[in-house]
């Protein structure tokens, strides 16, 4: 018979003490016990991969996205870090003839902004966008109520995210009383959205909305 081995190396013609044996068959005991109970044995350290890295959601000012030369105007608009809403400062230029002020022109200029993909920098921070084009945004149809955006997409049918980033950016940007009024390019009624601090924290969940509207009059 041949003589058993551990790790490789023969049992004869070795001496053992009392303890060393008892350990020994502990251990063997113990093996037999765990392989009886159809538990599979594992080799420790378990190697379970890279510890999951927290993405910092910052942008400094010195990275700022930049599309604008001259004249440009800071705007910030609302990118999608970790399962939540965070504001982004992008700089961009104001069309010829344009006033910065200008409602629709304001919220033309957000929408594009969120229509692009993030930049290496924010992308290296952990920022991502869900709102897709082709999306446009447009003035009021006659007997909308006071201050509707007209987007080429019915609001209802954008993901869920990209609704939140819309509505969370254009009320920051170009809206009062912390809601935006969206309609789409049918014939539906325009509605009320709110971006509130469940919506900035949870873009995924419904986007509230507001009480009936009035009809411009």
């Amino acid at each position: 018979m041949r003589p058993r081995t551990l790790a490789g190396r023969s049992l004869a013609g070795r001496s053992f003490t009392g303890r060393s044996l008892a350990v020994l068959a502990g251990a063997l005991a113990l093996a037999g016990a765990v392989s009886g109970c159809g538990i599979r044995t594992t080799a420790v350290p378990v190697n379970a991969g890279a510890a999951p890295s927290r993405v910092p959601c910052e942008v400094s000012e010195g990275n700022l996205t930049t599309q604008a030369q001259p004249a440009g105007t800071v705007i910030r608009i609302q990118l999608v870090c970790g399962s939540e809403l965070v504001p982004v400062e992008r700089t961009v230029a104001v069309p010829a003839g344009k006033a910065p002020g200008d409602r629709v022109q304001v919220a033309r200029a957000l929408l594009e902004e969120l229509l692009e993909q993030p930049s290496a920098t924010e992308r290296d921070a952990g920022f991502t966008t869900y709102v897709r084009g082709p999306l446009t945004v447009s003035e009021a149809r006659a007997g909308d109520p006071p201050g509707t955006l007209r987007l080429s997409r019915q609001p209802e049918d954008l993901p869920t995210a990209a609704l939140a980033q819309i509505v969370c950016t254009l009320t920051e940007g170009a809206a009062t009383d912390g809601a935006v009024v969206l309609g789409g390019p049918g014939a539906y009624g325009a509605r009320g959205y709110r971006c509130d601090d469940d919506t900035r924290r949870s873009p995924e969940s419904a986007v509230p909305t507001t009480g009936p509207l009035p009809s411009a009059s």
